[in-house]
């Protein structure tokens, strides 16, 4: 088993849809400059509201990528 370095960004993926959709627009994003992202974790979930309904979502997620060697 090899050891592995990590390093971390934060991004903030957003959606009219859904949390779920906010976070996977994001991390496709992200791994389009991104190589070897492997975790991410969830950190803020933000919201509008208009006319007493959810319009839109935001989440801030902080993501994990392999260093290469």
């Amino acid at each position: 088993m090899s050891n592995h370095v990590y390093r971390l960004s934060e991004i903030v993926g957003s959606s009219p849809t859904s949390v779920d959709d906010a976070i996977r627009t994001a991390i496709r994003k992200a791994a389009q400059t991104v190589r070897n992202i492997e975790w991410f974790e969830a950190k803020e979930i933000r919201g509008q509201v208009v006319d007493g309904d959810v319009a839109h979502y935001q989440v801030l997620l902080k993501i994990g990528f392999r260093v290469e060697d």
